[in-house]
């Protein structure tokens, strides 16, 4: 008699409740690292196009510096400053979750507790820094 597969739990959900499927943090922290790293990947010319107006010459610059006030071509100033911002973010958190995937793989600490309290810290770090970082950004100090 042949056997009878039964389908896997999940396999038939609609959207509607994927959507209310309540993530982990854990759960959340991977998914972050993994938009953070595409972020990263997406916003590489622009990573390029900051570095080599900064590093050029003095002319250059100063035409990097007043990309924040001014814009760049069409985009305005406040634009360029949340990409930078976005950027900030993303290269933040995709360092820190790597850290601890890392801590995680070296010290074999892969419970649940210790992956949500490290999820945790991932999160509070990588938003604290980013706010920090986006309060100099924004001129707030």
């Amino acid at each position: 008699m042949a056997e009878i597969s039964k389908a896997r739990p999940g396999a038939n959900m609609r959207l509607i409740e994927a959507l209310q499927y309540r993530l982990p943090v854990a759960g959340m922290v991977s998914i972050l690292h993994r938009a953070s790293g595409m972020l990263m990947f997406f916003l590489l010319p622009f990573i390029i196009w900051l570095f080599d107006t900064s590093v050029t010459s003095e002319i250059s610059f100063d035409r990097f510096a007043s990309a924040f006030t001014a814009g760049i071509g069409f985009v305005p100033g406040v634009i360029v400053k949340l990409a930078t911002l976005a950027l900030i973010w993303a290269y933040l958190h995709h360092a820190i979750a790597g850290v601890r995937h890392l801590w995680m793989d070296a010290t074999h600490s892969v419970s649940k507790q210790f992956g949500r309290s490290s999820a945790v810290v991932t999160l509070v770090l990588s938003l604290g820094l980013t706010v920090l970082l986006g309060a100099k950004l924004f001129g707030l100090y």
